[in-house]
């Protein structure tokens, strides 16, 4: 085996780095996770995630972790509701769906992502998981990577992934391709206790995800566990918006007057949103890397999720291309097809960009939609039909 004898150092604990780790841990390869976290509750993990059966639910089979999955993910989440500005309903399945379950090709249970990460990292060998460790630079040595950290001693590996998102400090060892800006903004808030924090909101949300499309805006919200609720406004603007915008983003009384002006023809019954929320918000510009990027592979360096491909949120393929990269890096890795290693690698790597090209194009496309002047109806035909 490729990998027999080897260090495997994985740079990066969301989703797809777990993940493959856990698939090599499965062949008995030793596998070392790197992450900067001080501990894994060092933050708020982000938005729930929708997993589809032929990427993110099909690594979660591969590694054994589907039963698990199925005891954690939130049933009815995925219910869907589409509105205009003055939360006017035009669109809901959430008595109309037709009953789904694990193996249809359309069902995308949703699980909160703190949950996935929790199942994640408690599937590892004990200590696989080195927190606290800012990754700073790789130097070669010895046909490896020694990897340097700002806060602890160097360590060595034979073969190094990163898997550290979209600002990854790997990637520049592989291609010197950057991302683009997409033209869109999003401002994120989160709600804890929503059904006593924001209770109109939470009526209205049901326990799923809304839509709400007005005047080239929208805002986008669903349900996460322990009954906290994220929410996004998402705005078409300037790269920069985030820092001259000149919002003190701890301040909520200051960013729902920024709503107020920036969403004129918006409903007052968006605003507990933003009076409910937590603070800080967090202003996200959206980026997307290069459909056409490419670049040779290496024998003992490769990327994967957002490290490689960061795109839009707008087809919900992220975190489910980025387990899939997983599963299928660890297919070339062990699966004994591939003669050296940089072969496995550059076979993965260019079906990898491939796939993921065409997830990003679909995303921005997406984008362009959702903040069009015809959204509303736009997106009526996308859910009725589809």
């Amino acid at each position: 085996m490729l990998l027999q004898n080897k260090k495997i150092a994985i740079v990066g604990a969301g989703p797809g780095g777990l993940t493959l780790a856990k698939l090599l841990q499965m062949k008995g390869i030793d596998t070392k996770v790197y992450e900067r976290d001080f501990d894994k509750n060092a933050r708020v993990q982000g938005s729930p995630l929708d997993l589809h059966d032929d990427s993110g639910l099909a690594a979660l089979r591969k590694a054994g972790l589907l039963e698990e999955f199925k005891q954690h993910f939130m049933v009815g989440a995925d219910r869907m509701q589409i509105m205009d500005e003055h939360a006017r309903i035009f669109f809901s399945d959430h008595d109309e769906k037709p009953e789904e379950d694990f193996g249809h090709e359309h069902f995308r249970p949703e699980i909160d992502r703190g949950v996935l990460r929790k199942i994640l990292l408690e599937s590892l060998a004990p200590e696989t998981v080195v927190w606290n460790s800012h990754f700073s630079s790789l130097e070669a040595q010895n046909g490896g990577w020694l990897l340097h950290f700002k806060n602890r001693p160097p360590e060595y590996a034979d073969m190094v992934i990163g898997a550290d998102g979209a600002n990854s400090k790997i990637r520049p060892y592989i291609t010197d391709s950057k991302a683009f800006y997409s033209g869109v903004t999003m401002l994120e808030g989160v709600i804890y206790q929503a059904s006593k924090t924001a209770p109109k909101i939470n009526a209205l949300l049901r326990g799923g995800k809304i839509m709400a499309f007005g005047n080239k805006k929208d805002l986008l919200m669903g349900q996460k566990a322990n009954g906290e609720i994220g929410f996004y406004a998402s705005f078409k603007t300037e790269e920069n918006w985030a820092v001259n915008s000149g919002l003190d983003y701890a301040d909520k009384q200051q960013v729902l007057a920024w709503f107020k002006k920036e969403y004129p023809e918006w409903s007052s019954v968006w605003h507990e949103l933003f009076e409910s929320a937590v603070v800080p918000f967090i202003p996200r510009p959206i980026y997307c890397m290069p459909l056409d990027q490419t670049w040779e592979a290496l024998p003992n360096l490769a990327l994967l999720g957002d490290a490689a491909h960061v795109m839009p949120p707008f087809a919900g393929e992220g975190v489910n291309m980025a387990m899939l990269d997983a599963l299928e890096l660890s297919e070339n890795l062990t699966g004994g097809q591939h003669n050296t290693m940089e072969e496995a690698i550059a076979y993965y790597e260019t079906n990898m960009r491939k796939r993921a090209s065409q997830s990003a194009l679909e995303s921005l496309e997406n984008g362009e939609r959702m903040h069009s002047e015809k959204a509303l109806d736009v997106m009526l035909g996308f859910f009725s039909n589809p």
